[in-house]
């Protein structure tokens, strides 16, 4: 690695468009550490994405817990003393959907334990990483907020309120962060990669991974008089 690689972090990297977002920034010679709470499924992506010739480490991080925050933000500043990207990918699912049976799925019924669950990993789980790394940045630099459309007041439904709550409040982190950050050349955007075949997405997405990755990826490498402060798919604009 020469000074001059940008370095980039990944959360909820060990599978899906984590994984694939890795992927897509190694192959731009970029050298991405991979994180993941699960140690050994985490090791065995990064190992994967090594055995393709790519510069991928692996660091443990669940993102709800400060002390694994703290450890990553030391990690980075003891072994390259910046950052130059962050995408903030990790995120759940908790409502109980079923389009056979919406009914528990319902705001009305919904447990508001299920929603703060959603929110300290969705939400919260990214803005503790922004306050943690983006110092690191020096100035400059790229953060993605993967989000979702499900996200957007624009075309807000009933159903799902956890994911959608935590998705919007993460798109509202996005515009305070990128407001903060305007004196700066840090920009700060959200990023819906589309409905993708991932685990969470399941098997009648209309999207590939690849397809999903790469609309988080243009963001990831945006050049410095790039936007701030915006909702994309696929490079273009959308409304929050």
């Amino acid at each position: 690695m020469t000074h001059s690689t940008s370095i980039a972090v990944v959360t909820g990297a060990n599978r899906g468009l984590g994984l694939e977002t890795c992927r897509q920034l190694a192959c731009r010679g970029i050298s991405v550490i991979l994180t993941s709470r699960a140690r050994d499924r985490g090791e065995a992506a990064a190992a994967q994405l090594r055995s393709e010739g790519l510069e991928v480490r692996f660091q443990v991080l669940d993102v709800t817990d400060a002390s694994a925050v703290r450890a990553l933000s030391t990690y980075l500043q003891s072994e390259f003393g910046r950052l130059d990207i962050l995408v903030n990918n990790a995120g759940i699912f908790t409502d109980p959907y079923d389009p056979a049976d919406p009914g528990p799925a319902s705001v009305f019924n919904a447990d508001l334990d299920t929603i703060r669950r959603a929110l300290e990993t969705n939400t919260f789980g990214a803005l503790r990483l922004a306050q943690a790394l983006i110092p690191l940045m020096n100035r400059r630099g790229n953060v993605v907020n993967v989000s979702s459309g499900m996200g957007q007041l624009s075309d807000m439904n009933g159903c799902c309120p956890g994911y959608r709550l935590s998705k919007t409040a993460l798109n509202a982190v996005t515009r305070i962060l990128a407001d903060e950050l305007r004196d700066t050349a840090i920009k700060v955007n959200s990023v819906c990669p589309g409905w993708v075949k991932t685990d969470m997405g399941g098997a009648g997405a209309e999207r590939s991974v690849q397809e999903g990755a790469a609309g988080i990826v243009w963001a990831a490498c945006l050049p410095v008089d790039g936007p701030s402060g915006g909702f994309f798919r696929d490079g273009k604009p959308i409304p929050w």
